[in-house]
């Protein structure tokens, strides 16, 4: 089988140039002794016409080096790579993913004459040499076998080998006994700032610069975010971890301690510090549970080293790459966004079972930007319940997941960040934007349908609309939401006793001074107040009877069912006092509609499900939307 190199690919990578799953041929393999960890692996790859040794795969392709699937000679393709520097500023490919083409075998020798590929900008100095890493200088033992190479092409590779570097060349002068005269091995001249530990090994390199294959390095960064601590236990043990992000002008990258680690370290970091961090292990990211933009991510271990830093000058505060909302709705389900915008509306918190079976809480949020379109953001657990409700507030989140439920909608994750009123650029403009011109928009919702109570759809309907539109005569209920007024409350029979155990709303009957529970075939010496309230509702277009039971009721008069059961056995002018109030008041009617049959005779029951507070900007700007679209059609 013939494979074909991709010939001019090695230049193309090593420069600004982008290309395709270049395939190209193994020259050698070394191992880099040196690492700490799992077994690390140095290639010398070649496209036929120019060759390069800077080639490293990650240790979660080791397995093809160590099975032999990929040796000397055998045809490869490179998937997905990652450009890094060393601690010296020379540029590394880093190898993430690729498959192997053509074993050694079937490709039967080094195709093409490679030549090395800009050996003056590969080869690298003894000087050079002496501040890279330990990996660095592991890998000039691959270019410094040259005796087993028979083809010129080869020997070419290892004798301009930038690591190619006798002992001799490793800056002889700095360990001459000569260097060190009496006068500078005084006391008067060893200042303690020469001596500090602090100033040889510490070298400040972008956080874009991190990989697992740089040593001695150490990053200034400011904290963006930090997690609580969570504890785990498995068949393997038990624990604690937290994580952090920190950013700096470069980029980003998360964080994690765990165990001993985690009561180091967890006090020490606060958001918002800046922080000297080094001697971190780097590992290719897991990006199930790691949204931010960078292939690796750290974690601390016991010689790791976190030191504030006082000078935080140009290190930003956070790094967003903001998607404006229209765009979610063309963006695939599943993917994690930046968004900001400008918070309409704020739910209630809410709580909900979850798969495994616990308990959480859930709070909704509406943001709307200058795209005119609006989407539901989804606060859970600690944020749900620590989200302070303020006026409009300019909200920004980071890392939020796009779900395809409803339409479009936006979920916060465990690695999230949120921002209220963030002090960015982004945050002023939308600002001015919806002072100016914003909040008199009706804006367009990508989020159309919200579930409310695992079955309901929100569906915006007239009363009239309940009749006309034969609603409930379907097989299924239907659901609707109106905004009506309380005409009329039907007093007599609005309350009944009811069997007082909790998992039982049985009507009971008194006997003997006690009351019987036929369900429960049992007799209580006392009964609760239950409401089955029978309310009158009017629109601008018609009238409907309604039924509120227990919570809803309470929700619209008010008052509990003991109570109001209370003051109509005791005092009927504040029994009636309690109705009164509640009548001609406007209100948001969620329920659910549907034709019943009782005694052979068929009518439509209307069931209130939730009673809301009326919105009157929301409500107003909805009507100024149907209004438009009735406009456009005439």
């Amino acid at each position: 089988m013939s494979v074909d190199l991709t010939q001019g690919a090695i230049e193309a990578l090593f420069s600004q140039s982008h290309i395709n799953n270049p395939v190209l041929q193994v020259l050698k393999i070394r191992e880099i002794v040196g690492s700490q960890g799992p077994s690390k692996y140095r290639l010398a790859l070649s496209d036929g016409v120019h060759m390069s040794p800077w080639f490293v795969v990650v240790t979660e392709l080791s397995h093809l080096v160590e099975s032999k699937q990929l040796s000397p000679g055998c045809v490869c393709m490179l998937k997905k790579t990652n450009k890094s520097y060393l601690s010296n500023k020379k540029l590394v490919l880093v190898v993430l993913d690729m498959d192997v083409l053509q074993s050694a075998e079937e490709t039967g020798g080094t195709i093409g004459n490679p030549s090395q590929l800009n050996a003056a900008d590969s080869a690298t100095s003894g000087r050079q040499v002496s501040d890279v890493s330990s990996s660095d200088t592991e890998a000039a033992s691959m270019s410094g076998d040259t005796q087993g190479a028979s083809a010129s092409s080869m020997r070419g590779l290892m004798e301009n080998s930038p690591m190619k570097m006798s002992p001799m060349k490793m800056s002889p002068m700095k360990a001459s006994p000569m260097k060190v005269s009496p006068l500078k091995a005084s006391p008067m001249k060893a200042s303690p700032m020469k001596a500090s530990p602090m100033k040889s090994p510490m070298k400040v390199i972008p956080i874009e610069n991190l990989n697992p294959y740089v040593s001695n390095w150490t990053v200034r960064a400011r904290v963006t975010s930090k997690s609580n601590i969570r504890h785990w236990s498995n068949s393997r043990g038990e624990g604690s971890v937290f994580s952090f992000e920190v950013v700096d002008q470069s980029g980003e990258i998360k964080v994690t301690a765990f165990n001993n680690e985690v009561d180091k370290f967890f006090p020490l970091v606060e958001p918002n510090q800046v922080y000297l961090i080094s001697k971190g292990s780097l590992k290719v990211a897991n990006k199930q549970y790691n949204t931010l933009n960078n292939n690796y991510e750290m974690t601390l271990n016991a010689n790791s080293l976190i030191v504030p830093c006082q000078d935080g000058q140009g290190v930003p505060t956070v790094r967003c790459d903001f998607v404006p909302i229209s765009q979610l709705e063309n963006t695939h389900a599943d993917t994690i966004v930046d968004v900001i915008g400008v918070c309409e509306e704020v739910g209630d918190v809410a709580v909900i079972n979850t798969k495994a079976g616990r308990q959480t809480q859930k709070r909704e949020l509406t943001l709307t930007d200058s795209s005119g379109k609006r989407v539901t953001l989804t606060l859970w657990g600690d944020e749900a319940q620590k989200f302070e409700v303020l006026s409009n507030p300019v909200v920004a989140i980071k890392g939020a997941r796009l779900s395809d439920f409803g339409g479009r909608s936006l979920s916060a994750v465990f690695s999230s960040t949120l921002m209220v009123n963030p002090d960015v650029p982004e945050a002023v403009t939308l600002r001015a934007w919806y002072n100016q011109v914003g909040h008199s928009l009706h804006s367009q919702s990508l989020t159309e349908l919200r579930s409310m109570g695992g079955e309901a759809r929100t569906n915006w309907k007239s009363l009239s609309d309940i009749k006309t539109e034969l609603m409930g005569h379907s097989e299924t209920a239907d659901y609707c939401s109106c905004v009506a007024t309380v005409l009329f409350i039907r007093k007599e029979n609005c309350l009944y006793r009811a069997c007082p155990s909790a998992s039982c709303n049985k009507k009971v009957v008194e006997r003997d001074g006690r009351y019987h529970c036929q369900k429960c075939d049992k007799d209580f010496p006392d009964f609760k107040y239950r409401f089955i309230l029978s309310v009158n509702l009017a629109d601008f277009e018609d009238n409907q009877w309604v039924t509120c039971f227990q919570e809803t009721a309470e929700a619209l008069l008010g008052v509990s069912a003991d109570a109001l059961g209370c003051l109509r056995d005791t005092d009927e002018d504040a029994f009636q006092e309690v109705l009164r109030k509640v009548t001609h008041t406007t209100h948001v009617f969620r329920t659910r509609v549907k034709l019943e049959t009782y005694n052979d005779e068929s009518r439509v029951k209307v069931t209130v499900l939730e009673v809301l507070p009326l919105d009157h900007r929301q409500y107003s700007r909805r009507l100024l939307a149907n209004i438009r679209t009735l406009s456009c059609r005439t």
